[in-house]
């Protein structure tokens, strides 16, 4: 599985994407390729997307954790390791425990 999410993509990668992935909001793709296909795509990415599309993309892998997260740019959410695991940190709200 691989799940992309985009502050900014150019209106062309944004097309091709569509032929792969489930845009269930914009910006948010979603798919189930092979990881050949998958690797392809996220290649496809980096050559085409700048810096300015803060993109995250998490990719389904066999070993643990089962995943990983990759970005291109600088996006809204920024990522952090704890213990070998890679996790999207989110800012909280006021009013919310942590």
């Amino acid at each position: 599985m691989l799940v992309v999410l985009a502050n900014d993509l150019p209106a062309a990668v944004r097309g091709r994407m569509k032929l792969w992935f489930v845009e269930p909001r914009p910006n948010v793709f979603v798919s189930g390729l092979k990881d050949s296909v998958a690797n392809e795509v996220v290649d496809y990415l980096y050559q085409h997307c700048s810096l300015s599309a803060g993109i995250l993309i998490f990719k389904s892998l066999p070993k643990p954790p089962g995943y990983e997260i990759r970005t291109i740019g600088t996006p809204t959410r920024s990522i952090t390791e704890l213990n070998g695991l890679q996790l999207v940190f989110e800012k909280s709200g006021p009013g919310t425990l942590l």
